[in-house]
């Protein structure tokens, strides 16, 4: 259906699919937070997962598409490439959610953040480990860096988990001069005001469920016009996932960042980024479930290169919340700056691997 489609009339269909994952990402995000705390999942593993699973519809409907069509090269692009630019996202939450005031990092720094962003570095090694084997080393359709994978990410979120009920630091690892309100405090007020609104239960479920569904859609709409708009600029599929259709799908982690920083909550806003891209490598299981196919192997030259990308982006915001700049470069703070630099030219530099 999508080798059909004229360029304007995919084009067209690509921007009113981004849109409605824009609009039902900012229902989903929520209704996430209203359900984690009505359910009492707060903290608990419950909700850590439920949140990663919902911030990533659009790249689950993406990968899911694509393994079904077998075509492996928006999958992993997709999921390699949605990885570097949900970090870039930082930088547009530290330019136009906090302004001219102290920079994210400074603000949202502590230590159960450089566990979350570490697990997210522990995650991609694996994903490059995964690319060096062999495409025979496949058995029931699963291989061992995709089972790897999904329990290291498990693991991670106990400890996590763990890490947000307590540390053996001074304050739990929390910076001094950071976050005032409590982390978590996004949830409670979007409740609260759920709660005054009149919506019960059933009504949150029910808008969950409208909004899930609308995302999943549009996701896969996304990646069937993708391949007709790549093709028409004469744009590699790895390419044209990592940047255009990650910058698509990455709008809800965008719309909740901002609101999570509007309501004071600067730690949960980096954590949604952290959780997001700790959780894409998982489907690199589900995409060799459904594909038959040994998918990380297949990997090229270039979802490698995005793979270290995102993992030298990562280190570069640690080391923002380790260290604490407090001085601000055209409304950022110096690690944004830096990540914003590193990731253009890292977008520059996939246009000359062959």
């Amino acid at each position: 259906m999508a080798e059909s489609l004229s360029f304007p009339l995919a084009l067209c269909l690509f921007v009113v699919s981004a849109g409605a994952i824009w609009i039902a990402g900012v229902f989903l995000s929520d209704t996430t937070d209203v359900l984690s705390t009505r359910l009492k999942l707060g903290e608990a593993l419950g909700g850590l997962i439920l949140l990663a699973i919902v911030t990533n519809l659009p790249e689950i409907a993406i990968t899911a598409s694509a393994a079904l069509n077998h075509d492996l090269g928006i999958a992993i692009g997709n999921i390699l490439g949605g990885i570097a630019i949900q970090t870039v996202v930082l930088v547009l939450l530290d330019i136009f959610g906090l302004g001219r005031s102290d920079p994210l990092s400074y603000r949202a720094a502590s230590l159960v953040l450089v566990v979350e962003g570490l697990l997210v570095v522990a995650v991609l090694v694996v994903v490059l480990i995964g690319t060096q084997l062999p495409g025979n080393l496949i058995a029931y359709r699963v291989t061992p860096p995709s089972i790897l994978i999904a329990m290291l990410w498990l693991a991670g979120l106990w400890l996590v988990g763990r890490a947000r009920q307590h540390l053996p630091w001074h304050d739990d690892g929390t910076a001094p001069d950071g976050q005032v309100p409590p982390r978590g405090v996004a949830e409670q007020r979007k409740d609260a005001y759920a709660r005054e609104q009149g919506y019960g239960l059933g009504r949150v479920i029910l808008i969950f469920a409208i909004a899930s569904m609308v995302t999943l859609l549009a996701g896969v709409a996304l990646e069937q016009t993708s391949e007709v708009i790549a093709d028409h600029f004469g744009m590699r599929g790895v390419v044209f996932g990592a940047t255009v259709l990650a910058a698509a799908t990455s709008l809800p982690e965008l719309s909740t960042g901002l609101t999570s920083i509007r309501l004071g909550d600067y730690q949960l806003a980096v954590s949604d980024i952290f959780g997001g891209n700790a959780f894409l490598p998982v489907l690199f299981l589900m995409a060799t479930l459904l594909s038959g196919e040994a998918v990380l192997p297949a990997a090229q030259k270039t979802d490698i290169y995005l793979t270290a990308l995102a993992i030298l982006l990562t280190v570069v915001y640690l080391c923002g919340m380790l260290f604490r700049p407090r001085r601000q470069i055209g409304r950022m703070g110096i690690d944004s700056l830096l990540v914003l630099l590193l990731y253009c030219l890292g977008i520059v530099g996939l246009a000359f691997i062959k």
